[in-house]
């Protein structure tokens, strides 16, 4: 049995020396202290420099390349001089069709006018479109039952005009709608599918953007209870994204960066520029609650949660690291943009956050908010989690038991996750036209949409593949073993010149990342192109496009994520095992990470994939769960619950240090860390929650599994779970014989000798 507890929790002491850390923290954080002014300054100038470096620095950016097949044949499409045309396609129905009674292309008079006028809008634009086909004069543009017509072409080059000349056709496919009242034109294709993408995201993380920031301040004054001590964490994430950023225009020369990296940096940076903040404000206000002065609250904090932060924020960022063994190009930016925000927030919380609290001093704590100031600038212990971490400690097999067995029942629907993405029509509202038109026609002419890109080149140098007539036989080729692929391919298939390459379109069973396509996919590599092009000699091929894309990214993902998992976990075993010289405390910390991380999964599964909660989330399940979020969420969860786990243990092995017996001492650190964890945490769930209301499902996905996560490791795990087994092994300590002096004399027990968490000696 462990000793039984004392009245109150244990209360920290006077900060006895660390002997098993650096003090490195504690010299900066002094330097800081003694030199307020030249410490703030030099934070800004480091910021102003990062933002100035960007435009300093000449040369462009770095370009991803898809992984696998796909990237092959984006290779050799980047190598041309000239970009690949946009297809667009405008699908021609009657309002009634699908109906029984809907005409047939061939003799509904108003079908064919519209037709007409559409082809006469288009040509008339000037230079803006070329091979231009039409069901007027080619029967593979008609539907298989007769009653769609489909209108394809190209946007005319070149590359500077292609926008132009983009909004030149819609323009003129608008006019002809408009006149045409009761005929349906429907435009998808390259390009506009690709721009509804686009606006999309940006418009939905300007969404995120805008209601995270008033959420995060109004949390932000609960927690603090003060003005001035709540706008500290806003400056010092604010500064730390604003300095990212410029670093990462810097290393985007060298690294792929796009607008959803930028995104995940804004979010991440704030959440743990927060946090930092969060832990450092509230050890100096014990501090200083316990009668220290300024200068001494900073230096005990620099040295306890300043400590804590180091470690935890290069756990984050190797952690983080784990991603760049999936060797994506995508992956590799967002992995450089979220170890530099972690990297920059970590360097203010121990330069210029001291510096700004010790100029401040008491006035951090002025401007109160009624009826919360006096409570939180008291920096009392959580009442709430001290009962709670008393009762589990009291019966651990009980509230651990009962805690494990209900993260592992929400963890079951995870047994059953499939691994699918979501293509435009399973991701974004019918309400947008694009995406109405890309249902529509994935329903008249499958595949179309969104077609797979055959790229054929010479591998003999100077040689045009569209000039060879073997290749152009091989490419006619197409059409009849596309009849004959028993629905895995469809007409109409086109083909485009681009430089010394050939790009061919050839549409799918599907246009999205399902099995049918997928199967369509394998069908085109693996039977219909070799057959077709496998014979010819000097010519070799690539199959790219959004299926092909998202099929090899998945795949090497999927081949990859047992070493990014064996990575974290190995890693975060070392680290453990370093900061705390225990075989334990790791052991039991990944164990309790994997649960939190497990329940997420299970959560998302039920949720997304066998679609419960979809009115009131505002999405439609479509049986699968984004193929990199498992991964994503495993990385940023694992790195980011080490914040909270080495925040608590801390605190335990603080009061241990202090002589508290080993209950009293996990029942003080878990009152004093949990509280704290609690309020970061949710402020972290906050920003992570603004991502359900965006409108692509990817996003919703995100938000709520990252959301659930951080909520269950904050609460479950680190208010139960973890003092439950601090507790268990204290227990098993104390059952140790007890350790015998000369003549047989007992001095001391293992259980007393040592702490539960103290490091082996």
């Amino acid at each position: 049995m462990l000793p039984k507890s004392k009245p109150g929790p244990a209360k920290p002491g006077p900060a006895k020396p660390d002997p098993t850390g650096p003090a490195l923290v504690e010299r900066i954080a002094g330097w800081s202290v003694r030199h307020r002014a030249a410490a703030i300054a030099g934070w800004f100038a480091l910021v102003t420099v990062a933002v100035l470096a960007s435009a300093l620095i000449p040369g462009g950016t770095a370009n991803s390349t898809d992984p696998g097949e796909s990237g092959r044949a984006d290779r050799v499409l980047s190598a041309q001089r000239s970009y690949a045309p946009p297809q667009e396609n405008v699908l021609v129905q009657h309002r009634t069709r699908g109906t029984a009674d809907a005409p047939r292309f061939t003799a509904d008079p108003a079908l064919r006018r519209a037709t007409r006028d559409l082809v006469t809008a288009l040509r008339a634009a000037p230079g803006a479109v070329r091979d231009l086909r039409s069901p007027l004069d080619d029967g593979r543009q008609l539907s298989k039952d007769g009653r769609s017509g489909l209108v394809t072409f190209q946007v005319a080059g070149p590359n500077e005009r292609m926008d132009a000349h983009y909004e030149a056709a819609v323009r003129a496919v608008e006019a002809v709608r408009a006149r045409h009242p009761d005929i349906t034109l429907a435009q998808a294709g390259d390009r506009s599918l690709s721009r509804v993408v686009d606006d999309s995201i940006k418009g939905d993380f300007a969404r995120a953007e805008f209601f995270s920031l008033p959420l995060t301040v109004v949390i932000l004054l609960v927690v603090f209870g003060s003005l001035i001590a709540a706008a500290i964490p806003l400056l010092l994430a604010a500064t730390t994204v604003i300095g990212t950023f410029g670093l990462l225009q810097v290393a985007a020369h060298w690294v792929p960066v796009n607008s959803a990296t930028s995104s995940m940096v804004l979010l991440i940076g704030v959440a743990v520029g927060i946090d930092y903040s969060l832990f450092y404000l509230r050890r100096a206000r014990e501090e200083r609650a316990a009668g220290h002065g300024i200068a001494e609250a900073l230096r005990i904090t620099s040295r306890t949660s300043g400590r804590v932060v180091v470690v935890s924020g290069l756990t984050v960022m190797l952690c983080l690291s784990g991603l760049l063994f999936t060797g994506v190009d995508n992956l590799q930016g967002l992995t450089a943009g979220a170890a530099l925000v972690v990297g920059v927030a970590m360097i203010g919380s121990v330069t210029v956050l001291p510096a700004l609290l010790a100029l401040l001093g008491s006035w951090v704590d002025r401007a109160r908010i009624p009826w919360l100031g006096r409570r939180r600038t008291a920096a009392a212990e959580s009442r709430l989690w001290s009962a709670v971490a008393r009762a589990v400690v009291r019966r651990p097999l009980v509230w651990g038991g009962s805690a494990a067995l209900a993260l592992l029942v929400l963890a079951l629907p995870a047994l059953g996750m499939r691994l699918q993405d979501a293509s435009v029509t399973d991701s974004l509202s019918r309400d947008v036209p694009a995406v109405d038109a890309a249902a529509r026609m994935q329903q008249a002419f499958p595949g179309t949409p969104a077609p797979a890109w055959v790229v054929i080149w010479s591998t003999r140098g100077g040689t045009d593949p569209a000039g060879d007539p073997a290749v152009r036989k091989a490419v006619d080729s197409l059409h009849g073993r596309a009849a004959a692929s028993r629905g895995a391919l469809h007409e109409p298939i086109t083909s485009a010149a681009v430089d010394r390459a050939l790009l061919v379109r050839v549409p799918l069973a599907s246009f999205g990342y399902d099995d049918t396509a997928n199967e369509a996919l394998t069908t085109l590599r693996k039977d219909t192109l070799p057959a077709a092009l496998g014979h010819l000699d000097g010519v070799d091929y690539a199959v790219a496009g959004k299926t092909a894309i998202t099929y090899d990214f998945t795949r090497r993902v999927t081949d990859r994520t047992p070493l990014v998992f064996g990575f974290v976990l190995a890693l975060a075993f070392v680290l453990l095992t370093v900061s705390f010289r225990s075989l334990a405390i790791p052991l039991i910390s990944i164990v309790l990470n994997l649960l939190s991380i497990g329940a997420a999964y299970g959560v998302l599964t039920w949720v997304f994939q066998d679609g419960h909660l979809g009115s009131v989330l505002g999405f439609t399940a479509y049986g699968g769960v984004i193929g990199w979020l498992p991964l994503f969420m495993f990385v940023i969860l694992f790195g980011l619950s080490m914040d909270y786990h080495l925040f608590v243990l801390s605190r335990i092995r603080e009061r241990q240090r202090d002589g508290a017996e080993a209950r009293e001492a996990i029942v003080g650190g878990i009152a004093a860390g949990a509280g704290v964890v609690t309020s970061a945490a949710v402020i972290m769930t906050a920003a992570f929650s603004v991502f359900v209301v965006l409108s692509a499902i990817e996003y919703k996905m995100m938000g709520v599994g990252l959301a659930v996560a951080i909520l269950i490791d904050a609460t479950v795990v680190r208010g139960v779970l973890l003092p439950a087994a601090m507790a268990l092994l204290g227990r098993g300590r104390s059952r140790r014989r007890p350790v015998t002096g000369p003549g047989g004399m007992v001095t001391a027990s293992p259980g007393t000798e040592r702490s539960s968490i103290a490091p082996v000696r």
